[in-house]
């Protein structure tokens, strides 16, 4: 199966249904089977719903993860690969690492996004920078009070590490 294609028809069923962008995103699980070897099933198609949620956040890549890992029931991806229809934006690019995904696939490159309208630079250099950014005024508040959180989480008996 092409899963690219698949992610590509994604991102063209979205676009089209004005639900957002022209992205799409598939994540797909191999398993090693002794009776038929490597197989490959898709787990999560996702495209950009922006537009339909009124969510910034919901980028077919982080879509298409959300499915995946309520699917699965685990946050850890580390047995899947994504397909993407662009190069991921930072904040899926962040997501894709949280998710411990080992393989990203994708069609079009950040300059062609660009071109169409779709510009992470600002973003890019906004984290190059960090935390003297340009676009986002960072200001750093109660660090001894919010301290107080990440204490209790390291002495917390029944943690579960992410």
């Amino acid at each position: 199966m092409d899963y690219m294609q698949k992610a590509i028809n994604e991102g063209f069923k979205g676009m089209r249904a004005n639900e957002g962008g022209p992205f799409g995103a598939v994540i797909v699980k191999k398993t090693q089977s002794k009776t038929k070897g490597v197989e490959t099933k898709i787990i999560a198609v996702a495209h950009n719903t922006v537009l339909k949620t009124n969510d910034p956040t919901a980028h077919a890549e982080i879509n298409a993860i959300r499915k995946a890992t309520k699917k699965l029931k685990r946050f850890d991806l580390s047995d899947c690969e994504i397909y993407s229809t662009c190069e991921p934006c930072p904040m899926c690019l962040a997501a894709i690492e949280w998710a411990r995904i080992k393989k990203l696939y994708y069609g079009c490159t950040r300059a062609d996004a660009d071109k169409i309208g779709f510009s992470d630079k600002v973003i890019y250099d906004e984290i190059k920078f960090f935390p003297k950014t340009k676009h986002l005024k960072v200001i750093q508040v109660d660090r001894e009070k919010a301290k107080a959180l990440f204490l209790e989480w390291e002495n917390k008996k029944n943690k579960k590490m992410y």
